[in-house]
């Protein structure tokens, strides 16, 4: 019995010292080892975020750079169309211009024309006036 008192004795626990140490050797490496690998995983985490917000701030970049040209593009061909339609527009009120001036001239070619001829024939002005007047008259009254 004295042999296993003396035997107890080196054991704490039912573990011998040198076991003692070994685990709190080994604990120690294993807290060493982990609090290095969170170090270099906060580091590569640190660096991978960096390069991410770098990636973004680029494509915000692309992004404005496109949607800037896109809107020059479109103001550009905005314009281009307006002076288009401005051009057909004035060549349609020139043209409209110059039928009405021509329509106008013959108007007053036509009133002139008559003028002559009712000066120079009172009577057949005066009964081509009652012939008119009498169309219209009958016109009117069927409908």
């Amino acid at each position: 019995m004295d042999q296993i008192k003396a035997q107890g004795s080196s054991k704490v626990g039912g573990f011998p010292d040198s076991s003692r140490e070994s685990v709190a050797s080994s604990a120690n490496r294993s807290r060493e080892a982990v609090s290095a690998a969170a170090s270099d995983a906060m580091d590569s985490g640190g660096a991978d975020l960096k390069a991410l917000q770098r990636d973004l701030s680029d494509l915000k970049e692309t992004v404005a750079k496109f949607i800037s040209r896109a809107s020059n593009e479109t103001a550009k061909s905005a314009r281009e169309i307006a002076g288009q339609v401005g051009n057909a527009a004035g060549d349609v009120v020139e043209r409209g211009a110059s039928v009405a001036s021509a329509a106008t001239d013959q108007a007053k070619t036509l009133v002139t024309e008559l003028e002559h001829i009712a000066r120079r024939n009172p009577l057949g002005a005066l009964a081509g006036a009652v012939v008119v007047g009498i169309l219209v008259g009958m016109m009117g009254r069927r409908h």
